[in-house]
């Protein structure tokens, strides 16, 4: 396999919202750069990087998917990442793995939630941008108005690199403003120079001053020399392009259609010739044991460090993880340190991965991306060094679980099979998490929405033979008490030879705690000390269960205050009944009640959501605590809410706020449940009980 040095890498993340055309684009590129010999289509489901099941069987995708080509010399790793919110994971390794993000823009459905999401996370990460306006050759396609929408939502430093010229809804030619071509494609798809219609002149010049204006802005020479009206030489013009996109200050826009291939060629030019390459980044910042912040520079001459930034569960071929080389070299030889464990890692095979294709790789240098299988126990975020220079870098900040649901599980035995299934899932998804709560009886699946679980689902049938399905999570309730009541429970069995004896007064109120509170207050011997044990250990027992609806006892303080005793048929067993009679007789008229948790909830919306999400929170029984702006340009909304009422708000928040929204939902305590709302959950706790 050839090798490249980091000055010839480019790795691109190709980002966006969902249908713009991500995948289709890579296809293009991959086309166009003859590294795949025909042009798939996502319809048809042949695409180089979607070729999960899952993503053919939905047609959009689902993970993110690195695809390697050869442009001018060059090696361009396309990371084709997900636009769908609820696959986010996806897009956020992408961006973290690579230096540049292509973003894909709809030529006629314009900026989208999911184009600001993916802007917002590669400014994050401090990554160059560059856009793609896609589907020109689309009749509903405006390129001038989604160019105009993007300098209003992104800022002026949006600048169009190749422009459409338009007539009648459909384009009559390109123009690279850069190398000052024109060029338009026959009905066989083949490029064709041509001369700029007279009717284009006034158009284009504005879109030239656009672009010479940004230049202008990386130099105070430029500045100067745009200002006296000077034209700019090639070499300024691509130098000031190069070192504007790697400081921020420049983001291209270039257009075409990755349906037809039109206009594919300028921007693999420009990916090549002002995207920064793996060496021309300032390194990447690394902590070493010991807390200090080190600079790593790209240099396979360095010791080895690298970043696991994706992983892959397969049943059959074991564990894939996907690592950036930021320096040094990793071979098959290598026996690298995980810095997150201390521990070395035992290497399977070094792999070059283009879609689902692997081909062997004797070493992965400096700046390029590759594959190790069967690494034991290295995790997406991971970093691998060499043991003389350890070193971690900052993983990815991957979006955290926000819809939960149980699994049912569809055959008998398959109980034990799901943990480990989902233990193999989590390691490629972070952001699903698995709990088996003991309390509710349900094994419970977290993920980021709808089609994530549903997806999860798919793959524990198809990857582990695990058939699932979901139902809402039950809530866990607790039970306890308003008033303060003495009552006997008095225990009293003849039987032949020894009798049970065993009478106790207890004191049952209400109490700050999080279960029972045991004290005795016996006088005079009524109860013997060595019987206190068996009373407390027999009310132990019973606040598991209350009287209400069955759900465990909390705040509860039941004092011993009196009893009587059988020097021979007085045991443990008899005062643990009488325990047990004195709680049944004594938590009815102590005035029970239900109890719900309740969860503070901190809600990130856009100004125009924040009357329809405090709506939204009033039906659902909350209270708005208050607002605070973020630096994000959103509104942070605080509320605590019963956490019974939030089943479904992730799907609703993503409804009301086109998926600009978050939040984050933790248990508070527990506040007792409205008394119109208990006959429904002591019914529902029953129903339970019936089943079981």
């Amino acid at each position: 396999m050839k090798q490249f040095s980091a000055d010839k890498i480019r790795n691109v993340a190709i980002t966006g919202h969902s249908g713009a055309g991500k995948t289709s684009l890579a296809e293009a590129m991959l086309y166009r750069a003859k590294t795949s010999d025909r042009l798939g289509r996502v319809v048809d489901g042949n695409t180089v990087c979607d070729f999960d099941p899952e993503e053919i069987k939905r047609k959009v995708s689902v993970s993110s998917a690195v695809a390697p080509m050869e442009w001018k010399e060059t090696k361009i790793n396309l990371i084709d990442c997900p636009g769908l919110f609820d696959f986010e994971v996806g897009m956020v390794e992408g961006i973290r793995a690579a230096e540049s993000v292509l973003i894909v823009v709809s030529g006629k459905s314009g900026v989208n939630v999911g184009t600001e999401k993916a802007y917002k996370a590669a400014t994050k990460m401090g990554k160059s941008k560059l856009f793609y306006v896609n589907k020109m050759d689309r009749e509903n396609a405006d390129f001038t108005k989604v160019l105009a929408q993007m300098k209003e939502v992104f800022g002026n430093h949006i600048c169009p690199m190749v422009v459409p010229y338009v007539e009648n809804h459909k384009v009559v030619c390109y123009v690279n403003l850069v190398e000052n071509t024109v060029f338009a494609y026959d009905a066989s798809g083949q490029r064709k120079e041509r001369e700029l219609p007279a009717a284009a002149a006034d158009y284009i010049e504005e879109m030239k001053n656009n672009l010479y204006e940004a230049i202008a802005e990386t130099s105070e020479e430029l500045m100067d020399k745009f200002f006296s009206g000077e034209p700019f030489t090639q070499k300024e013009i691509s130098s000031g392009l190069l070192s504007g996109v790697k400081s921020g200050t420049i983001a291209p826009v270039f257009c075409g259609s990755a349906l037809t291939t039109e206009a594919i060629h300028p921007l693999l030019n420009a990916m090549i010739s002002i995207l920064p390459s793996a060496a021309d980044n300032a390194g990447e910042m690394a902590v070493t044991p010991d807390g200090k912040e080190v600079m790593i520079d790209c240099d396979e001459n360095q010791p080895f460090a690298g970043l696991v930034f994706k992983t892959v569960a397969d049943p059959f071929v074991g564990k894939l993880s996907f690592i950036k080389v930021v320096a040094g070299r990793l071979t098959a030889a290598s026996t690298p340190v995980n810095a997150r464990t201390g521990e070395p890692e035992r290497l399977g095979k070094l792999i070059c991965v283009k879609g689902k294709k692997q081909e062997d790789a004797d070493a992965i240098f400096a700046g390029d991306i590759g594959a190790v299988t069967k690494l034991s126990s290295a995790i997406t975020g991971d970093t691998l060094c060499d043991p003389k220079r350890v070193v971690s870098f900052k993983p990815a900040e991957f979006p955290k679980p926000c819809l939960t649901m149980a699994i049912t599980v569809k055959n008998k035995g398959d109980e034990g099979k799901i943990a480990a299934a989902l233990a193999r899932l989590m390691e490629e998804d972070p952001a699903i998490s698995y709990e088996n709560n003991v309390e509710t009886k349900q094994q419970l699946i977290s993920g980021l929405g709808e089609q994530h679980l549903d997806v999860i689902v798919s793959k524990l049938k198809n990857k582990f033979g695990v058939d699932v399905g979901l139902e809402k999570a039950r809530v866990a309730y607790r039970e306890t008490i308003r008033k303060k009541v003495k009552v006997q429970g008095r225990h009293k069995k003849q039987s032949g030879g020894h009798g049970q004896f065993g009478d106790v007064w207890i004191e049952f109120e209400p109490c700050d705690s999080e279960g029972l509170v045991f004290e005795e207050n016996v006088f005079g011997g009524a109860v013997p000390k060595n019987f206190f044990p068996a009373v407390e250990k027999g009310l132990q027992d019973c606040v598991k269960q209350g009287v209400l609806a069955g759900y465990p006892v909390v705040g509860l303080k039941a004092t011993l205050v009196d009893g009587s005793y059988h020097p021979v048929d007085s045991s443990e067993m008899a005062f643990k009944t009488a325990a047990s009679l004195a709680y049944k007789a004594g938590l009815p008229q102590a005035g029970p009640v239900i109890l719900e948790p309740i969860g503070t909830l901190k809600v990130y919306v856009p100004d125009a959501n924040t009357g329809d999400i405090i709506g939204e929170l009033n039906k659902r029984r909350g209270r708005v605590l208050g607002m605070n702006p973020t630096d994000d340009k959103l509104q942070e909304i605080v509320a605590e809410v019963p956490m019974s009422e939030m089943g479904d708000f992730a799907t609703t928040l993503r409804s009301i706020s086109q998926g600009r929204g978050s939040f984050t939902l933790t248990f508070e305590r527990y506040e007792q449940l409205p008394q119109m709302l208990e006959a429904s959950v002591i019914e529902e706790a029953k129903a339970l009980r019936s089943d079981e």
